[in-house]
């Protein structure tokens, strides 16, 4: 069972994540303030951290170069702060990702299983994702179709992958470079595009006629059960 630490002041929203967590099967700790959390991961050693960076006893910024010189474990930043100047900050200060709220509790979850790949730790992958037909197996690093094994390169499992832990939501593009390709605050939308038609492909789709890779324009791409979208679209009906 992979152990986190939420260093998070707001009651509600440390509250929230911690619930969310614990019901994907994770060991959650929880912090009000830095030191605390600070403490937690000298005597307890998680296996991710999630910082918020608005603590009230010391800067969140201060707090990852305090927690980087004792502990190299992962830390992703969670915070309403989105300028790129903090982001620079908080990545350059030791940070290994960066969340701005709001955001779901898969994100996160996405996200924690990324800097556990990232850094060779294991994330204790569940078992297969079934998206319709789609069978994704994260601990083999095979795909299928319709029972039919998929041939997919490295990235595009990778980018597969990302989408099915997080199937029925739209995933932005930066997200996608930031978790896939760890881009997180550059690269070339260009890059998801071409990885996305060569896996349309494979999954025996198009573009304009799509089944399970749904673009949503100047949003970002979901990953569908085409079953399920036909039976919500004819119940709209």
């Amino acid at each position: 069972m992979t152990s986190v630490l939420v260093v998070e002041d707001d009651d509600a929203i440390r509250a929230a994540v911690r619930r969310g967590l614990s019901d994907r099967g994770y060991a959650v700790a929880v912090a009000a303030t830095g030191m605390a959390g600070l403490e937690h991961v000298i005597a307890e050693q998680p296996q991710t951290v999630l910082l918020d960076l608005g603590l009230p006893d010391v800067s969140g910024l201060t707090l990852i170069s305090m927690i980087r010189a004792a502990s190299a474990v992962p830390i992703i930043v969670i915070t309403a702060q989105d300028d790129d100047p903090t982001m620079v900050k908080a990545l350059d200060a030791g940070a290994d990702d960066y969340v701005v709220k709001p955001f779901g509790t898969d994100q996160v979850a996405a996200r924690i299983r990324a800097v556990l790949r990232r850094g060779g730790r294991s994330s204790d992958p569940s078992e297969p994702i079934r998206v319709g037909e789609l069978v994704i197996d994260e601990r083999a690093r095979t795909a299928s179709l319709a029972g039919d094994p998929l041939d997919l390169a490295r990235k595009e499992f990778d980018l597969l992958l990302a989408l099915a832990n997080r199937a029925g939501e739209v995933v932005t593009k930066r997200e996608l470079l930031s978790e896939v390709w760890q881009q997180a605050y550059g690269g070339a939308d260009r890059t998801v595009d071409v990885h996305l038609s060569w896996l349309r492909r494979k999954l025996g789709e198009t573009a304009a006629q799509p089944r399970y890779l749904i673009s949503v324009r100047g949003v970002g791409v979901r990953l569908v059960d085409p079953g399920a979208e036909q039976a919500g679209a004819e119940g709209d009906a």
